[in-house]
């Protein structure tokens, strides 16, 4: 995932900044209202190749992690609901079966799932281990050559549509293997979406095994820590591109508001008062841009450590919220309607508080790296 020049940046942005204006931002309030998968813009978006966009071709388009999260931050712009659907499908849903599927089994489902065809999701969360993976209790047990899964997982982003599930379970002590189930496995039952405050759009379910069949392993046997850790860097300055596209949605529609909006005969953007809130809003949206990308020219030039990518994640998800929380400051009454998408934002803006890592799970991992 090298370095690109500014000119290949600037047309993968282009190309999906003018997707979400045209495409996503005129139903995203729709979509959360219904709360309804994206179907169409989920095709859509497979069309322009972002599933594919970080693996290396013939699957995939070859472009490096840069334009990556260029594309992911436009796509957030547009809704972060559209978004996490999409990044969990050309991320976590479909990373560990392009780096270890083989066979007829890569042949077989890998094109359609980096063309958006096949649905991929991510199975880690229980109801008892979220951040302590190894409180994990699902397990695989092995029978006549055979894996077979039996557990609970809890808070996962597109099961109710997915076709495919990437599921972590336990296989020793201390074990943790990777296994990939078809929807149609006996045994997996899929729950309700779960009614969530924000990203509406972004299906999320409770799962069950039992005695179900996995497809296949995914990699050797005991590898789903040390897999897992190749692409931390990866799904934490996604997670914060995410938040710098809704950060700067949200500072757009402020910004407007107070140019528009007129009180004791002249716009509110004249006021000192919310002079200071938009000024604190670029500022923390250029400070965390600006740690995001030197975080991932770090990552791409194989000289980062763990807590780059951590630090960029921490940061650019908590100022997101607090730019959120801004902007409907400024919006007083009208950033509490539906009428204006700032509500939307601020509810839409705590997923990215918890997805990649909690701040406070951040913090600590931070502290450890220094003191270690």
């Amino acid at each position: 995932m090298g370095r690109q020049s500014d000119d290949e940046l600037r047309a993968v942005r282009g190309v999906f900044r003018d997707f979400a204006e045209r495409e996503i931002r005129p139903i995203a309030a729709d979509l959360d209202r219904e709360g309804r998968f994206p179907e169409e813009l989920f095709r859509r978006v497979g069309e322009l190749g972002f599933f594919g966009m970080r693996y290396p071709e013939p699957l995939g388009a070859g472009i490096g992690l840069p334009a990556f999260l260029a594309a992911v931050e436009e796509l957030a712009w547009g809704s972060l609901s559209v978004a996490a659907a999409c990044t969990m499908q050309a991320l976590m849903g479909t990373c560990f079966v392009h780096r270890h599927a083989e066979g007829e089994v890569r042949e077989r489902l890998l094109p359609d799932m980096l063309e958006g065809r096949l649905k991929g999701t991510i199975c880690m969360t229980e109801p008892d281990a979220g951040s302590d993976l190894f409180a994990m209790r699902t397990k695989a047990v092995e029978r006549g050559g055979r894996w077979f899964l039996e557990g609970r997982k809890t808070w996962i982003t597109s099961a109710p549509v997915a076709d495919l599930f990437t599921v972590f379970a336990r296989t020793g002590e201390k074990e943790l293997s990777i296994f990939l189930v078809e929807r149609e496995a006996e045994g997996l039952r899929v729950g309700k979406a779960i009614d969530k405050m924000g990203v509406r759009a972004s299906l999320t379910s409770e799962m069950s095994f039992s005695d179900c069949e996995a497809l296949c392993m995914l990699g050797p046997k005991g590898a789903g820590i040390p897999a897992l850790r190749e692409v931390l860097a990866d799904i934490r300055l996604m997670t914060a591109a995410l938040a710098l596209g809704v950060g700067r949605a949200a500072l757009e529609e402020a910004l407007r508001y107070a140019g528009e909006r007129r009180q004791f005969g002249r716009p509110i953007g004249k006021f000192q008062a919310i002079q200071t809130y938009l000024a604190e809003m670029k500022t923390d949206l250029r400070a965390a841009r600006s740690l995001v990308e030197w975080a991932t020219d770090r990552v791409c030039g194989g000289e980062a450590d763990p807590s780059d990518a951590a630090m960029a994640k921490l940061f650019a998800s908590e100022r997101a919220a607090s730019i959120c929380d801004k902007a409907a400051r400024v919006l007083a009454s009208y950033g509490f309607a539906t009428e204006y998408p700032v509500e939307r934002y601020l509810r839409d803006v705590r997923f990215l508080l918890i997805g990649g890592g909690t701040s406070e799970i951040l913090k600590i991992n931070i502290a450890k790296g220094m003191l270690s």
